[in-house]
């Protein structure tokens, strides 16, 4: 696997020019922020982790009276109110958060993903917990919450790298056991071509379509690979056949610099067009004005597709934790420069799991991080790790097999949804044993022939929300939503 110590990392991700403009931006905003403060929180995660559905979850809940008892400042009756306000940043797309709940509430469907940077202004009201803060009044904080792919961050690594480099590293990705099959036909192609040949439009096409398809393949429920930069390739949006989208890597001998006028020329040049147009303006404008910071991991998924996956997925995480800006600062270094001084870690869907299994889950994810966790408490920041369920979409129960009583969760799988030979309608409740995790976190992580994971996971319906017995209707309940919350922006309410 590549290597993610902290010596693959020393290349520097922005110049001197970027750090005096990102300094300008945060002064202005700390200025700002005095009389009004706020926090901003990035949400993240691969694909299909559920930061659409985290983040309108969060919001539902503070806005509708949710349940939230480890919440403190909430439980204890300190926040008055939560309201949502225009956001501060007029060039980036709004969360669309009315629809995303329409969505969950009303279709009881699962939004779409996350394809593009969105935020949110969510402007909590709360009493302090001080006596003089108290006498001064009723505080309010801004949270703007800032939801992007993780697949991004997994593009800042490329800013430390040529495109030779890059180049290496990834087909030799290709060719590992975990992806074979996948990247066949790309990398006869490339064989079979001379990249110091005239530049071609056609076949820089004819690569990048090649390249792509078989980044989605890793992709795919069977494998679930996680490291699969360059990011856009795969939710390219506006960029979409454009030359900055339109390149691949190529098998190239000998450290001479190619010939002017030559595919590789062409090729390295593209490359470069998309560290400049779409990696270094996301974490000059976006990545490096973070306070706080939420990573959601789908390893349920990653469970799924078996060891290959995990470690492909541990890869990843390290890669995207070595991006962060984390450390506290002092009070004149964080009028410049905002460092991320909280990150959570979070599985998601532990609602599909028994409760028994959920510190099993926790243990499994720090495992995947054990050693970023560990850079991460030198450096002085504060990291955790939970197993959440931001929706939670089943509920307990107990089935019988062979005499055996079998903790079980209850729910309605997603239509198409199959489980031992049966496909499930997207109507009909189901109660299943999903499996038990095991006690060792390592176990999950190693080779076995022929032998199946240890859980297996089906999607489920978004639930029907309870209504009390005045008609009210409740919010979206959740699993730790609550935890997650008190950890990141609690302490901001003091």
């Amino acid at each position: 696997m590549t290597d993610t110590t902290p010596a693959r990392r020393a290349a520097p991700l922005t110049s001197f020019a970027d750090e005096a403009r990102i300094a300008l931006v945060n002064l202005a905003e700390r200025a700002t922020g005095i009389a009004s403060p706020t926090v901003r929180l990035g949400v993240t995660g691969l694909s299909r982790a559920g930061k659409t559905v985290f983040i309108t979850a969060l919001v539902h809940n503070l806005v509708h009276g949710g349940r939230l008892p480890l919440f403190r400042a909430y439980a204890s009756g300190r926040v008055t109110g939560a309201t949502l306000e225009p956001q501060p940043d007029d060039a980036v797309p709004r969360f669309d958060y009315e629809k995303h709940v329409a969505d969950m509430v009303e279709k009881r469907i699962w939004p779409d993903s996350t394809y593009r940077i969105s935020e949110l202004r969510l402007t909590i009201a709360y009493e302090s917990a001080t006596f003089f803060g108290r006498r001064l009044g009723r505080g309010k904080l801004n949270v703007d919450i800032v939801d992007y792919p993780g697949e991004w961050l997994l593009d800042l690594p490329l800013l430390g790298k040529g495109f030779a480099e890059w180049s290496a590293e990834t087909t030799a990705r290709a060719a590992e056991t975990s992806r074979h099959g996948t990247g066949d036909a790309w990398l006869a192609r490339l064989r079979a071509i001379d990249p110091d040949a005239p530049a071609d439009e056609t076949l820089a096409r004819e690569l990048a379509a090649l390249f792509t398809a078989y980044l989605k393949a890793c992709r795919d429920d069977r494998r679930s690979l996680s490291t699969l930069p360059p990011g856009r390739f795969l939710m390219p949006g506006d960029l979409e056949g454009s030359p900055a989208l339109t390149f691949s890597p190529l098998v190239r001998t000998g450290s001479l610099a190619p010939p002017r006028g030559s595919l590789a020329a062409m090729m390295a040049r593209r490359y470069e067009a998309y560290k400049s147009v779409v990696v270094k303006p996301f974490f000059r404008e976006h990545f490096t004005r973070l306070d706080r910071q939420i990573v959601l991991v789908d390893a349920l998924q990653a469970l799924n597709a078996g060891p290959a996956a995990l470690l492909d997925l541990e890869t990843a995480l390290g890669e995207i934790l070595a991006c962060f800006r984390p450390g506290r600062g002092n009070f004149l270094s964080r009028l410049v420069s905002r460092r991320i001084d909280r990150i959570l870690l979070a599985a998601t869907k532990a609602d599909h799991l028994h409760h028994r299994d959920h510190d099993r889950l926790e243990a499994i994810l720090e495992r995947l991080l054990a050693r970023v966790i560990e850079r991460a408490k030198i450096s002085g920041v504060g990291l955790e790790a939970i197993a959440l369920a931001s929706v939670r979409a089943t509920r307990e129960g107990t089935v019988v097999s062979g005499g055996e009583r079998l903790p079980s969760i209850i729910g309605t799988p997603m239509k198409g949804e199959v489980l031992n030979g049966e496909t499930f309608n997207g109507r009909n409740e189901v109660a299943l044993f999903p499996g038990d995790l095991p006690d060792d976190p390592d176990e999950p992580f190693r080779e076995a022939d022929d032998e199946p994971p240890p859980v297996r996971f089906i999607r489920f319906r978004p639930p029907p929300l309870e209504k009390t017995a005045e008609g009210v209707t409740l919010s979206l309940p959740h699993i730790r939503l609550d935890r997650a919350l008190d950890y990141l922006i609690g302490d901001r309410l003091a």
